[in-house]
């Protein structure tokens, strides 16, 4: 059985584990493409100028470690979305973040930004804030917005956000067109090292900015009431996870397209196996997202290889079952 509480011991032992399993994916998902490549010629002297290293470095090792900063990223702001409305079936992609930021995206493309550059981040980032600031104030009555109303408010703005991405799609040239919707089905093809490093960035500032919270959202899931008596700040709690959820999905929608379902799958699963601490959980969840999709990400450049398949196809053909399950457990529970 899992400790009651949370110490120092288990916190360290369980994020070593996490990260030592990351660190292997991460390796092995390097090593593994449909191109044969060998580590030890790329790291032979003179190994830079061979096509082993080219392949394994300037190709894979950069897709790779993407995957783990976008995974890592929808992990964790779903693991924090999920205690705020405490709703097990709360996500990025579900409350309209992801459509936010991928709405902000593509006008950003097509006003002819790079996609390469920071200019896209941003713009997703600006996207998923100010989608998540609608739904709130949207969602607001008499001072305080209920989760529930977040959570239906969210799902309808989600349905606007795929309307405006069509309309986007439908005054835009063919090659436009195209290249809009390859981004948006979830891609992480063709990417370098200074994107990764931009989207790391991103990252690490809001998981440090919900870890912050953490204490107030394992309060928060005694109830608002209990919470505001135990001293936390509830609607101001609310607008800083908010606003950290949105800077880690807008810069993960940013460079990735949409990607669905991760950060559904892995809070919960990992919610499961290390408990609802919210210190633990978080981080966790960077982690084991991390590790998901650099899996999902192999599995949909190698699976109809030399052809690839959007990442993002992968993740929704695991998670659309899971997501049905979990309805079904919660209804179950719900009844009982």
């Amino acid at each position: 059985m899992r400790p009651a509480h949370l110490t120092a011991r288990r916190l360290a032992t369980s994020l070593l584990v996490l990260a030592a399993a990351l660190a292997v994916t991460l390796l092995a998902a390097t090593l593994i493409g449909p191109a044969p490549a060998s580590l030890r010629v790329a790291l032979a002297p003179g190994g830079e100028a061979t096509p082993d290293y080219a392949i394994l470095f300037r190709a894979r090792l950069p897709r790779v470690l993407l995957a783990a900063v976008v995974g890592g990223s929808l992990a964790a702001a779903g693991a924090a979305l999920q205690a705020l409305l405490l709703n097990p079936i709360a996500e990025p992609h579900l409350l309209g973040i992801s459509a936010g930021a991928a709405v902000a995206g593509v006008i950003a493309i097509v006003a002819g930004a790079d996609a390469a550059s920071a200019v896209v981040p941003l713009a997703a980032f600006l996207g998923a804030l100010g989608m998540i600031t609608f739904v709130y104030l949207g969602a607001r009555a008499a001072g305080r917005a209920s989760p529930h109303a977040i959570l239906l408010v969210g799902v309808v703005c989600n349905a606007l956000a795929a309307a405006a991405i069509m309309l986007a799609n439908a005054i835009v040239s063919y090659t436009q067109a195209q290249g809009i919707l390859f981004w948006i089905m979830g891609s992480l093809s063709t990417q370098g090292y200074a994107l990764v490093a931009v989207a790391a960035a991103y990252a690490l500032v809001g998981v440090a900015w919900i870890v912050r919270h953490a204490q107030d959202l394992n309060l928060l899931a005694l109830g608002e009431e209990s919470a505001l008596e135990l001293g936390v700040e509830v609607e101001r709690t609310r607008r800083a996870v908010f606003v950290a959820a949105s800077l880690l999905v807008g810069a993960a929608v940013a460079v990735s397209g949409m990607i669905g379902f991760v950060g559904l799958i892995v809070p919960h699963l990992l919610r499961l196996a290390a408990g609802t601490d919210h210190r633990l959980l978080v981080p966790a969840s960077f982690l084991g997202g991390a590790t998901f999709l650099v899996v999902a990400d192999t599995v949909a450049r190698t699976a109809l290889a030399p052809a690839e398949l959007p990442v993002g196809v992968v993740t929704a053909l695991l998670g659309g079952p899971f997501f049905i399950w979990l309805l079904r457990r919660s209804l179950v529970r719900g009844m009982a």
